[in-house]
C-alpha cells in the first residue's frame, strides 16, 4: 500500500493527538470529514492501522522489570511453544526469529526473582530446549513509528 503526503499527516496527527476526534482532525488538516473517514478506513483495512487502544506501562503496573528472553525450541514444536507462550500473562510479546534461538519474547516482571520464575515456567514447557535471558537497563529509544512514518511519506512524494 502507498501511503502519500495526507495519509503521512493523517498518521501524524493520529501518533501525537491520538484522543482527538475526527471531526477535529479533519479540521486541523483542512479537508473534508468524510475525505479523512475513508482514508483512515483504507488504511485499517491495509493493515497500516492495526490498533487505537492507550499505549499502557507495564511499570506502572508494578512490572518494571523488562528482560528479553530467547527460546530454544525442539524442531517441529514452534507452533505449540507459540501457542503456549500466550498463556503466560507476562510475556508481552514473541516473536519467530532467525539466528541465536527459534523465538523472542518481552517479559514484564514485578522484581528479579519474578523473573526467574517466569523463565522457570518457559523451560517447563514441552518443546523449549533452553532459554537465554537479557534484561533491559534503561530504554534508550522508546518504541516509535513516527519517524518511520515520515520517512514513508518522503519517499512516497519523491
Amino acid at each position: 500500500m502507498t501511503v502519500d503526503s495526507l495519509d503521512t499527516e493523517i498518521l501524524r496527527l493520529l501518533i501525537e493527538q491520538p484522543r482527538t476526534s475526527v471531526r477535529e482532525y479533519a479540521r486541523i488538516l483542512g479537508i473534508a470529514r468524510g475525505t479523512l473517514q475513508a482514508r483512515l478506513d483504507r488504511m485499517e483495512r491495509d493493515g497500516v492501522i492495526t490498533g487505537t487502544g492507550p499505549v499502557l506501562s507495564p511499570a506502572a503496573l508494578g512490572h518494571p522489570v523488562l528482560a528479553f528472553v530467547h527460546i530454544e525450541v525442539t524442531q517441529g514444536h514452534l507452533n505449540e511453544v507459540g501457542d503456549a507462550l500466550a498463556a503466560v500473562p507476562e510475556i508481552i510479546e514473541a516473536f519467530s526469529i532467525t539466528g541465536g534461538g527459534d523465538l523472542l519474547t518481552r517479559v514484564a516482571a514485578r522484581d528479579n526473582e519474578h523473573l526467574e520464575d517466569v523463565i522457570q515456567r518457559l523451560i517447563q514447557l514441552p518443546g523449549v530446549v533452553r532459554t537465554r535471558t537479557e534484561v533491559a537497563l534503561r530504554e534508550r529509544v522508546a518504541h516509535r513509528l513516527l519517524p518511520l512514518v515520515e520517512s514513508v511519506g518522503r519517499a512516497s512524494a519523491k
